[in-house]
């Protein structure tokens, strides 16, 4: 017999309920075991997620197995038991219904049912071949142009069929990749990257040249992608020399005035409410003074009687109080830290003396300054910082120079267009700025694009440890980043910037942003709460499927949402060890089958610790 065909050798059961698209079957009692043979295959009967079929007349009706139980003594009352059924109900979700043009060997389906089945009919297992063209189906309907179909896994229960996803829909519409510690996270990262990489956009066999800039926490992805990646780190580490790593430009003039505030104020309410004007001042000050529109804080302090108090504006020739009325202080405009630090200490350490302006006493400059000024040293001195704190006067990297990091080409690497931003070492209240400023820096190269050129130059931002920077609590440390990773999440998706989110712990990511993905491709899940939360992001019919969560094997995984074709369950493509991050853990039997450090190795582990 062909695809499709009734055939009673595969009927596994007969329905005796429909409530809306959930159907209950009632199994065969010839079914010793949760598995059938046909055509010398085994079957599995009843494995959640998997795939069964009901013939109506030409239409073809797809159902996924949520559920295996007993019957109830009210089922059993209410139904009766016919002959050939026993008490075994297996629940299925209806998703489709596809009719089968058997002398074209084409099959054409709609999502959603229209068609409802009555009770006492068959139901039946979907066949591999079934399946490989049902999927394919799915897959590949609609749309012409660039093919934007990409690979990473196949099919559980298939026979190996392969799983595409929709990229447009995957990147565009925002990603989450959940699961827990040890269950292959990163891989999974990886794998789908590596399927981005080979993937043929074009018929001449062009290879896609996407744009990626990876957030990695623990420096582990850049073993992954060797040539194809340029990996930046936020400051040397003198563990590895620095070895294959550039150092990074992203210097505090790119934070945005709340950002650099964040960075430099403290976490105390007296601070949060009155120290923030300080700051807000000396920035504006500082970037006028580089654009050249105010006079330097030293000359302001000295022109008092005309504009008031110290701290005011004080135009530079030439300009106008309208062009410092006009001036943003969040330009990224680099300018000067000394010159911030003098705005404070010469311009705002004032009070009204008489008819003239006199220095603060030492216990309100200490209630109002010393904290700011107190930071911005313990920054500035900190060598892990340097590439953001070192001072930008003279020789300063140009805007578009940074911008070419992340989104532009690379002589030394032309086919590089993964770039990974390794922050590992850094404090969380410096590496949540910092990634702030990068998203900030993100969104506004597309937002001041062209839409032709927005067309040409999407971005995926992919978020590692997301939880790190969009925590579902309000933390002083994580607002910077919150802010930034937010805003794409709600809007990116207009300006051609996606977001990829992956986490260990979705419960702690915040809730907003985790419901801006439309697709998500969620491991092993131990966590009974983690599991509570996806399950509210996830469609109805996937309820049963949350409850594999926590025995899922390795490299397999639930997909679902807009960029797959339906929910499903399937197995990440394989990774060569050159292919996968660096994130495999420390064997302690391996570790403690060797001797203790010595003296030496003890001295040269103490060096590289003193000189971070």
């Amino acid at each position: 017999m062909s695809d499709f065909d009734y055939d009673p050798d595969i009927q596994i059961g007969t329905v005796f309920e429909i409530s809306g698209t959930t159907i209950k079957v009632s199994l065969k009692r010839s079914l010793t075991e949760l598995v059938q043979t046909h055509g010398g295959t085994v079957y599995s009967v009843g494995q959640i997620g998997s795939l069964v079929k009901l013939h109506i007349g030409r239409t073809v009706l797809f159902g996924m197995v949520r559920l295996l139980r007993l019957q109830t003594e009210e089922e059993a009352a209410a139904h009766g038991v016919t002959d050939g059924m026993d008490r075994r109900v297996l629940e299925a979700d209806l998703f489709e219904e596809a009719r089968w043009q058997k002398s074209k060997e084409a099959l054409t389906f709609d999502r959603g049912v229209r068609n409802s089945p009555l009770p006492l009919q068959g139901v039946f297992i979907v066949t591999f071949s079934e399946a490989r063209r049902l999927y394919t189906a799915i897959e590949m309907q609609g749309g012409g142009g660039p093919n934007r179909f990409v690979s990473f896994g196949s099919y559980v229960g298939a026979d190996g069929v392969a799983c595409h996803a929709d990229m447009d829909k995957l990147f565009g519409q925002h990603f989450a990749v959940l699961g827990s510690t040890g269950s292959g996270k990163s891989t999974a990262v990886a794998a789908i990257l590596h399927a981005v990489l080979g993937h043929k956009a074009t018929e001449d066999g062009q290879l896609s040249r996407p744009r990626v800039i990876i957030i990695d926490p623990h420096g582990e992805y850049g073993p992954a992608f060797g040539d194809r990646a340029v990996v930046y780190r936020a400051y040397q580490d003198a563990g590895d020399g620095g070895a294959g790593f550039r150092a990074a430009k992203l210097p505090y003039w790119l934070m945005s005035s709340e950002e650099f505030r964040r960075l430099v104020v403290g976490k105390g309410e007296f601070e949060a409410t009155s120290q923030s004007n300080v700051v807000y001042k000396a920035l504006a000050h500082a970037r006028m003074f580089a654009a050249g529109l105010v006079l330097s804080a030293e000359d302001a302090a000295r022109k008092t009687d005309e504009f008031g108090h110290p701290d005011l504006p004080r135009p530079a020739p030439g300009k106008t109080m309208e062009e410092i009325v006009q001036f943003d202080r969040d330009w990224p405009i680099p300018f000067d830290l000394d010159e911030f630090r003098k705005h404070i200490e010469l311009c705002q350490n004032n009070r009204p003396s008489g008819a003239t302006w006199a220095p603060e006493t030492p216990s309100e400059f200490q209630k109002k300054f010393a904290s700011i000024l107190d930071k911005l040293s313990v920054l500035r001195l900190d060598s892990r910082l340097s590439f953001l704190m070192r001072n930008q006067v003279g020789g300063d990297p140009a805007l578009a120079e940074i911008l070419a990091q992340f989104v532009g080409g690379d002589e030394d690497k032309p086919n590089a267009p993964i770039r990974i931003l390794d922050i590992s070492g850094l404090p969380t209240e410096v590496a949540g700025p910092l990634t702030a400023a990068l998203a900030r820096l993100l969104f506004s190269y597309k937002l001041v694009q062209t839409r032709e050129e927005r067309e040409r130059d999407p971005i995926l931002l992919v978020c590692e440890e997301a939880h790190r920077y969009v925590p579902d609590r309000g933390e002083a440390q994580y607002a910077a980043a919150q802010d930034a990773i937010r805003r794409i999440a709600r809007e990116g998706r207009k300006y051609g910037i996606g977001l990829m989110l992956v986490s260990q712990r979705p419960s702690d990511v915040e809730s907003t942003v985790l419901s801006q993905c439309n697709s998500w491709l969620v491991l092993r899940l131990t966590n009974g709460r983690d599991q509570e939360h996806v399950g509210r992001f996830l469609p109805d019919s996937m309820a049963a499927l949350i409850k594999l969560l926590p025995s899922l094997p390795r490299r397999e995984a639930l997909f679902v949402g807009e960029a797959a074709a339906l929910p499903s369950r399937i197995k990440l493509t394989f990774l060569a060890e050159g292919q996968r991050p660096k994130s495999n853990d420390i064997s302690f039997a391996a570790g403690w089958a060797q001797e203790l450090p010595d003296v030496a190795a003890l001295n040269a582990v103490a060096i590289r610790m003193a000189s971070r």
